[in-house]
């Protein structure tokens, strides 16, 4: 199954933190020859609308109290930080990532981690929606591979507040519940299945919702 088959087709994935939720996705793009987003996707926020990437990357994923926490920590006026005389909210911020999530959907066959996506792309045809979760000990392993400093207790603790922070986040945005099964088309555990497992399930799965789609 390549890029060549699959249509138009849109998977979004969310995830705990630290359950690999994006070396999974990433896989799956790369799987079938489609484009991958996580990251990528502010920096065409960034170059879209004349925002900080800085201001950009701090304010992924947080609900509106968050950003007003942290132009306070900052001590700065949105004026100083957006280009122009533009006042800039999360709503807005929210806003113009969903749009550009549906114009990214739009233009072919995409991968795209995170960010509320699947509601974003609620209308789009077809879609295949995803949920990685993992138990603690091996999302811990994995936060501290990466950020080797931290002690198990803290990964624990950074675990928990990044899951909290999507969730709101999510929640704040959509009518549904974070992480819920009925959330999603799919929910999957990476410490069950393994990385290599889940992908497999995923691309299986694409292959179903692409047989359900009309002929046009």
């Amino acid at each position: 199954m390549d890029s060549n088959d699959i249509g138009n087709i849109a998977i979004t994935i969310g995830r705990q933190f630290g359950s690999g939720g994006r070396d999974i996705g990433r896989l799956v793009a790369d799987r079938l020859g489609i484009s991958y987003y996580d990251k990528e996707l502010i920096m065409k926020e960034a170059q879209e609308s004349g925002i900080s990437p800085k201001l950009l990357e701090n304010a992924d994923e947080r609900t509106p109290s968050f950003l007003e926490n942290l132009f306070s920590w900052n001590g700065i006026s949105t004026g100083s930080v957006f280009s122009g005389n533009t006042t800039m909210t999360l709503d807005n911020l929210y806003m113009l990532q969903s749009k550009l999530i549906r114009k990214i959907a739009a233009e072919g066959p995409c991968v795209i981690v995170g960010r509320s996506a699947e509601y974003a792309l609620r209308k789009h045809r077809p879609l295949l929606s995803v949920f990685i979760h993992a138990d603690i000990d091996d999302r811990v392993k994995r936060i501290m591979s990466r950020q080797p400093e931290l002690r198990p207790d803290q990964a624990e603790q950074l675990a928990n507040k990044r899951d909290r922070m999507r969730a709101g986040y999510y929640e704040y945005y959509t009518d549904k519940e974070w992480g819920k099964s009925e959330s999603y088309d799919m929910s999957l555990s990476s410490s069950r299945l393994g990385i290599e497992g889940c992908v497999e399930l995923i691309i299986a799965a694409a292959k179903v919702r692409l047989k359900e789609q009309p002929s046009q």
